[in-house]
């Protein structure tokens, strides 16, 4: 047989090219898959250093601490010493809400810098500012430092004297030890703590001399006591203990008081009180270290950590350079971010917002610890039985929660003397502001929110880790149930996320090689539209396995009560229901059917339920387009059951269903914010028929409307005003915000109510921000809810969570008369949230 022929060249060629060709593809495909690890390390090392450190112990008046569990952590502390009662009463560490604070909380604050902090202490007489800043290098996060400043308010004595108290703890394994003096009675100059652990490395923590003048005593115990040094005492405590901190503080000082007072107290002869409450000095190592100093009239000094691996420690030179640099930065970024509008435009107002909203991120907290949680799954948490609110009661008292975790969690507080701690219906709302400011930020805490997520899809709707944050709630609340839901508002955060990725897919290169240290953190994972793709995959099967968990746990019965209705599956029926309360809905004491029922439907959880559906439709049209329709499908079916179910053209509202006498569905109508859900939630078109008289409903002055907000409930309730009275009238500053926001979305598109809602969004806007800005200047403080009547702030004082979406409210547009603008696009109402 012949040989074949010789391949020709030609062929070889293109077989050569085809295999270069592919070889290339896939080569640049691997770069680019290297390229984009690369720089998704290099956002995460960056975004670390940049959020480790912070005053991320809410509820301190001052209190710093990394973003890591068992580390180092500090306390500050002050209060007058004039006579022997004063010092236990006048102490400040933990905010409170009746301590005679003419208002508290920072005037400025960026999560990733710094920031400056007034407080207003007139029962003590001074006012107190902490500046704290951040100083990113080397290996381990990065240093900080802080300065504190006491000012004597005016008409005070000028030889007041003030104790103040910088308490220093650290969990876990390390050293932390006082540098010895040369007085045997205390330093005269600066304190040097020198520490170490796994996570921090090699640090020193300095307290400097700072400026200030120290009293001086001519008594005979002065000899033995000295004068007002600074004086450390260093101890060790288990570690389950170290919170406790006015407590241990309080047992030193009335051991080193009581052997005081045994072998050199005179009555005849006392000493100034000052000298008494003194502290040993006998500084060394342990986990605490307790270092006072006492002055007399204004002072200042400095706190300097200083991180060994950043290679140069911190001086209160480079802090003064960094406070102004931060300052200024601030106040241009601000005015950037949130452009205040008409008629808003007077600086007392951009003061205001600047408060409000450094209140709110200068509020955000790092918590670790266990959680108290009943999974007993008790065949009476199922609620389908008629009395099922007092077996359900019978079932937790006869249960024993468990301690679950340890678990740790980064997030915002609805109030720092009050609750601080999170709190997932609130935290949406919370991160709605920072979102502009920071998405990456906000994206970062609702990571940390879904990874407290169980294998089911629940996430306890309060979180109250470790024995610091259950030490400020009562034992009957400090239990969460697996069958217990909340409002899902963290899907607000993935919409805007979502949103700013679409803007931003098509102008920003997919992949860069790496971002730099000068690069803005604050929408690196939107500005590298891969990374956020890369963290909306990470975070949609959580999404979606709550959302499942929502429909499983939270299901309304159709079937059994023969209910007519487009979809046999879109009911939903909030668990934890009793006679008086329903406070996983988060509305409290709204008034519901009377009494509770199995085959109750409630209309707001209905709305929730459907905001979620839409929220995934836009997830999955980005990263997962094949489940689209599982989404739409569920959202068609609740927007036709909301009319099916809940509407009663009666009342002109949407209202929760129960089941009569007759075994028939009823619908149950309290006009409030409860018959605007679906409304609030963006779920109406801007051409349905039911918004004329949801509008009417908003703007009724017998009804809803105040010249101060939106009532929660009706003037025409029989139950306004009445019983506990938390959502049964108070103006809230979050639903007056979704209001608001589906106001103007109607005003500014194509549609029958435009004009009205114009009119209605220009005069609600105006109340509510004058509302909360004159109680502000009254007060010192934002508040959790405010009066129908008066206006005036009312409940929970310092509540700067929700209640600072005011600075969302202040940017937005004024529209004073009809402007033309475009068809709409969708069939529903533009979802601004």
């Amino acid at each position: 047989m012949a040989p074949p022929p010789p391949r020709q060249p030609r062929q070889l060629s293109l077989v050569l090219a085809l295999f270069l060709l592919c070889f290339n593809a896939l080569f640049s495909q691997a770069a680019a898959q290297e390229d984009e690890a690369i720089l998704n390390s290099d956002i995460a090392r960056l975004n670390n250093q940049s959020l480790l450190w912070g005053p991320y112990r809410p509820n301190l008046y001052f209190g710093v601490r990394p973003r890591i569990p068992k580390a180092l952590m500090t306390g500050l502390m002050w209060g007058k010493v004039e006579t022997y009662t004063d010092y236990q009463a006048s102490l400040r560490y933990t905010c409170e809400q009746n301590e005679g604070m003419k208002g508290y909380g920072w005037d400025e604050y960026d999560t990733r810098r710094g920031g400056v902090q007034s407080i207003h202490d007139t029962e003590n007489g001074i006012d107190i500012t902490t500046s704290f800043v951040k100083v990113p290098g080397g290996a381990t996060g990065g240093s900080w430092a802080a300065r504190v400043k006491g000012q004597l308010q005016e008409g005070v004595p000028s030889d007041r004297k003030t104790a103040v108290i910088l308490y220093v703890t650290q969990e876990g394994l390390g050293t932390l030890e006082a540098a010895q003096g040369d007085d045997e009675n205390g330093y005269e100059g600066d304190v040097t703590l020198n520490g170490n652990s796994a996570a921090l490395g090699d640090y020193k923590l300095v307290l400097t001399k700072g400026k200030g003048k120290h009293p001086q005593s001519d008594h005979k115990v002065t000899q033995v006591r000295g004068d007002a040094h600074t004086v450390v005492q260093s101890l060790t405590y288990q570690e389950e203990f170290l919170w406790q901190a006015k407590g241990i503080v309080f047992k030193q000082l009335k051991e080193s008081v009581d052997a005081f007072v045994e072998k050199y107290f005179d009555k005849d002869d006392p000493p100034p009180a000052w000298q008494v409450f003194q502290l040993e000095h006998r500084p060394g190592a342990g986990n605490v270290h307790i270092i006072q100093r006492v002055f007399e009239g204004d002072f200042e000094f400095d706190i300097l950590f200083s991180s060994a691996s950043a290679g140069k420690e911190l001086s209160s030179a480079d802090l003064t350079r960094e406070i102004q640099e931060a300052t200024e930065s601030f106040g241009e970024r601000f005015s950037s971010v949130f452009a205040i509008k008409a008629p808003f435009t007077a600086e007392k107002y951009a003061k205001f917002a600047r408060s409000m909203f450094s209140n709110l991120i200068g509020g955000i907290g790092y918590f670790f610890g266990e959680a108290v949680v009943d999974r007993s799954y008790a065949p009476e948490y199922e609620e389908d039985h008629e009395g099922f609110w007092e077996e359900a009661a019978a079932a937790r008292a006869r249960n024993k929660p468990t301690l679950e975790g340890p678990y740790e969690l980064f997030t915002s507080v609805p109030s720092r003397p009050f609750f601080p701690r999170g709190f997932l219906w609130d935290e949406g709302f919370h991160l709605l502001p920072i979102a502009d400011w920071d998405i990456d930020l906000a994206m970062e805490i609702v990571k940390s929110w879904y990874n407290l997520m169980d294998e089911d899809g629940w996430i306890a709707r309060e979180q109250i880790l470790g024995a610091e944050a259950r030490s400020k709630v009562p034992v009957e609340f400090q239990t969460q149930y697996p069958h217990y839901a909340n409002p899902p508002t963290l899907f607000f955060i993935v919409d805007t996320f979502v949103d700013r990725l679409r803007k931003a897919n098509g102008t920003m290169p997919v992949v860069k090689e790496h971002l730099s240290q000068g690069v803005s953190l604050s929408s690196a994972s939107i500005d590298n539209v891969e990374v956020g793709l890369e963290n909306l995959r990470r975070l949609y099967p959580l999404l979606r396995r709550q959302f499942y968990w929502f429909k499983k746990t939270q299901y309304g019965d159709i079937k059994s009560y023969d209910r007519d209705a487009y979809s046999s599956r879109e009911a939903y029926r909030w668990r934890g229901r009793t006679v008086t309360h329903c406070l996983t809905s988060g509305l409290d004491d709204y008034p519901r059917p009377q009494p509770p029922h199995p085959g109750e439907l409630h209309v707001d959880l209905m709305s929730w339920v459907g905001l979620m559906a839409k929220s995934l439709a836009n997830v999955a049209e980005v990263i997962a387009p094949e489940e689209v329709e599982d989404y739409t499908k569920v959202l068609d079916g609740i927007e036709h059951n909301l009319d099916d179910l809940h509407w009663s053209e009666k009342d002109g509202c949407y209202c929760d269903a129960t089941i009569d006498e007759f075994e028939e569905h009823q619908l149950v109508c309290h006009k409030g914010y409860i018959s605007l859900s679906p409304f609030l939630t963006g779920l109406l078109r801007p051409d349905s028929p039911k918004l004329g008289k949801i509008l009417a409903l908003i703007g009724d002055e017998e009804e809803l409307w105040s010249p101060y907000g939106i009532r929660s409930l009706s003037k025409k309730d029989e139950n306004y005003g009445t019983a506990e009275n938390y959502w049964r009238s108070p103006i809230w500053i979050n639903i007056n915000y979704l209001i608001i926001t589906q106001l103007y979305n109607l005003a500014t598109q194509e549609g029958p109510y435009q004009e009205t809602a114009r009119d209605l969004y220009q005069r609600l806007r105006k109340n509510v921000v004058e509302t909360i800005y004159n109680s502000w200047v009254e007060t010192g403080f934002a508040w959790e809810q405010y009066n129908p009547e008066t206006g005036k702030g009312q409940r929970t004082q310092h509540f700067t969570g929700w209640t600072s979406l005011v600075v969302k409210i202040l940017a937005m547009d004024d529209l004073p008369e009809a402007v033309p603008v475009a068809p709409v696009e969708s069939q529903y109402v533009k979802d601004e949230l």
